[in-house]
C-alpha cells in the first residue's frame, strides 16, 4: 500500500513578482506623563540696513567759451561801435553844428574817421580782456562790468579837459558814453551766448 504525497504548492502565475509590502506601524502616541524638551530655536541675526552711498554731484568745467563765435561777435561788436561813433558825428557835427573835440590818435585828419576808427579799436580791445577775464578770474562778468563803468565814465569826461567850450566837450562825452555803453551791453550778450555747454556759470 503506496502512501499518498501532498499536493506540490501551487506557483504564482508571475513568478517574478515581489509580495507588497507591510504597512508601516503607526508611531507610538506620546506619553503625557513625559516631559519633552522645548525645541530651541537659533536667534535671529540682526540685519544692517545698507546706507546709501552719498554720490558727489559733478562739478561742472571751468568757464569756456566757442572762441569762433566768440570773436566774430567781437567783430559784429566793433562795427555796430564804429556806426554809433559814426552816427554820433553826423548828429552833433553835421546836424546840430556843434563841434567836436576829439583826440586823434590815429591820424585819420578827420573827426568822424577818429570815432569810426576808435570805436573799433576799443570794442576789439574790450573783446580781448572780456575773453582773458573768463579764462583767468572767477567772476569775470563782475570785472568786466566794473572796467567797462569806468573806462566809460572816464571816456565821458575827458572832453571836458580838452576844450574850454562846454557844449563841445559834453556833446564828445555824450558820444563817447554810447560807444561804451554799446560796447559793453552787446560784449556781455555775446559772453552769454557762446559759453559751451555744461561749462561753469559766469557771474
Amino acid at each position: 500500500m503506496s502512501i499518498p504525497t501532498p499536493p506540490p504548492e501551487r506557483q504564482s502565475a508571475y513568478p517574478h513578482q515581489t509580495p507588497a509590502p507591510s504597512p508601516a506601524p503607526p508611531p507610538p502616541a506620546p506619553d503625557p506623563t513625559v516631559v519633552y524638551p522645548a525645541a530651541v530655536q537659533p536667534a535671529p541675526v540682526p540685519v544692517q540696513p545698507v546706507q546709501p552711498v552719498p554720490v558727489a554731484p559733478a562739478r561742472p568745467a571751468d568757464p569756456s567759451v566757442d572762441a569762433g563765435r566768440f570773436w566774430a561777435g567781437v567783430v559784429a561788436t566793433a562795427l555796430v561801435a564804429a556806426l554809433v561813433g559814426l552816427v554820433g558825428v553826423v548828429i552833433v557835427d553835421q546836424i546840430l553844428g556843434i563841434e567836436l573835440v576829439v583826440q586823434d590818435i590815429f591820424g585819420t585828419d578827420s573827426t568822424g574817421a577818429a570815432y569810426v576808427v576808435g570805436a573799433a579799436v576799443i570794442a576789439v580791445l574790450a573783446g580781448g580782456l572780456l575773453h582773458l577775464l573768463v579764462l583767468t578770474t572767477p567772476k569775470p562778468k563782475a570785472f568786466f562790468g566794473w572796467i567797462m563803468f569806468l573806462g566809460t565814465l572816464t571816456a565821458a569826461l575827458l572832453p571836458l579837459t580838452w576844450t574850454d567850450v562846454l557844449e563841445s566837450s559834453i556833446a564828445a562825452g555824450l558820444v563817447n558814453a554810447l560807444i561804451g555803453i554799446a560796447i559793453w551791453s552787446l560784449l556781455i550778450g555775446v559772453l552769454t551766448r557762446t559759453l559751451r555747454p555744461g561749462t561753469m556759470p559766469i557771474d
